[in-house]
């Protein structure tokens, strides 16, 4: 008979039934194997290693060698969240701590389980004080939609077929936007450091990082280009700026910012519009960029204010080129790579080009014009990608619950 009411599954077919997890499956849980500190240091090897984000790395020796379904134990979407909240797996593979590994008991098929656990909602099955948790008491209690094990098998197939064809489509569209982030940069990079005119007269500029220059293109340390602004706020009440190496300056109001933040702001560093702002300890990163509204920053970070030789809007292009973090890496100081700081005496010594005024607005309108064509096309390629996203996992959630009929969709 049909299942009618039961608890987070639609109405099934009549020759299905909802079976919970823990009568489907087996939990081996406890054959996992934690990673001591000498085992974490050589992972290296033929097996991969499955962590919360999916295989996170390789092994040179394994705990399971069968098919598994593997299902995260964190809140969901319990892996990363580009991928599927469970996995089906074969072959020799190490698990951690944080992933449930299920072995199918006779009758359920484990590609067919794993897909109907893509399409549960968990929910009601979280708990936890301090961090989200599916326990395997909770997972046991999970309602899996059961058909007979032939059509289990047929929708698995179908549901291969398609995702495969569906992984297809979705790797061609982020082979596009990476191939856009590309041409991005490139077009950037020209602009800021050759020009506009393919056929102007290029001369050597004497600084490595920058190689050739327009021949009537100037040279000038940061010193004789900038001035260091250090002006405190007496109320910290002023609008909150965060720096990064991905968005530049930008408002904290405007980013999604879980970090500690002071009971108060007095004293942080005031920038006015336009000023240059540097993480110091992460400029290596390339962590910097030209403040868009006046602002503060935390008191750690430098500000600059620019002469008029230079327009913000081309120091920001200029400053954020992959090249440029690294020729400020060469003036930073400390012992660790990843613990280097740039301080005002080593940014002075960084040299700069200085195209004449006029042309660096034409340089920036036409960074602005041809990079906005390729947002456009990103956009649309992401509003594809989540679409295609969303058209699989609507095309599980109805194979695995007996809405589609798979036979008559292949």
């Amino acid at each position: 008979m049909s299942v009618r009411g039961t608890h987070l599954l639609p109405e099934l077919p009549p020759t299905w039934r909802a079976t919970p997890v823990r009568y489907a499956t087996i939990c081996l849980d406890g054959r996992r194997v934690p990673l001591n500190g000498d085992e974490r240091g050589r992972r290296q090897g033929e097996f991969p290693y499955w962590g919360a984000n999916g295989v996170v790395d390789v092994i040179d020796d394994f705990i399971f060698d069968e098919p598994l379904v593997l299902l995260g134990e964190d809140g969901a979407p319990f892996f990363d969240k580009s991928k599927s909240v469970a996995f089906f797996v074969t072959g020799r593979i190490w698990v951690n701590n944080h992933i449930h590994v299920l072995r199918t008991e006779p009758g359920f098929e484990p590609r067919f389980v794993a897909y109907a656990l893509n399409a549960t909602d968990y929910t009601p099955w979280i708990e936890g004080s301090t961090r989200d948790k599916l326990t395997q008491d909770k997972m046991g209690s999970i309602l899996l939609p059961t058909p007979p094990l032939a059509e289990q098998q047929s929708i698995a197939n179908f549901l291969d077929k398609e995702s495969t064809r569906i992984e297809g489509l979705l790797a061609a569209k982020q082979r596009l936007i990476d191939l856009l982030a590309e041409k991005r940069k490139a077009i950037i990079t020209t602009a800021v450091t050759r020009g506009l005119d393919p056929k102007v007269k290029l001369r050597d500029s004497g600084v490595p990082w920058l190689g050739e220059i327009p021949a009537h293109w100037e040279i000038e340390r940061a010193r004789w280009l900038f001035r260091e602004r250090d002006v405190r706020s007496t109320t910290g009440e002023e609008e909150m700026l965060t720096v990064s190496h991905l968005t530049g300056v930008t408002p904290r109001s405007e980013k999604d910012v879980n970090m500690f933040e002071a009971e108060t702001n007095e004293g942080y560093k005031l920038c006015e519009p336009g000023d240059l702002v540097i993480n110091t300890l992460w400029a290596w990163m390339g962590a910097m960029g030209i403040a868009p509204v006046k602002g503060i920053v935390s008191p750690a970070y430098n500000v600059y204010e620019p002469g008029r030789r230079l327009a913000p809007a081309y120091i920001d292009a200029l400053i954020r080129l992959p090249v440029f973090a690294q020729e400020v890496t060469r003036y930073s100081k400390g012992v660790w790579s990843s613990r280097l700081r740039l301080y005002p005496e080593g940014f002075f010594e960084v040299y700069l080009p200085v195209p004449p005024q006029k042309e660096q607005r034409a340089i920036v309108e036409h960074i602005a014009r041809e990079t906005a064509k390729l947002d456009a096309v990103r956009a649309a390629t992401e509003r594809t990608i989540a679409l295609l996203k969303e058209r699989r996992s609507a095309l599980i959630a109805a194979a695995v619950t007996g809405q589609l009929d798979v036979g008559a969709a292949a």
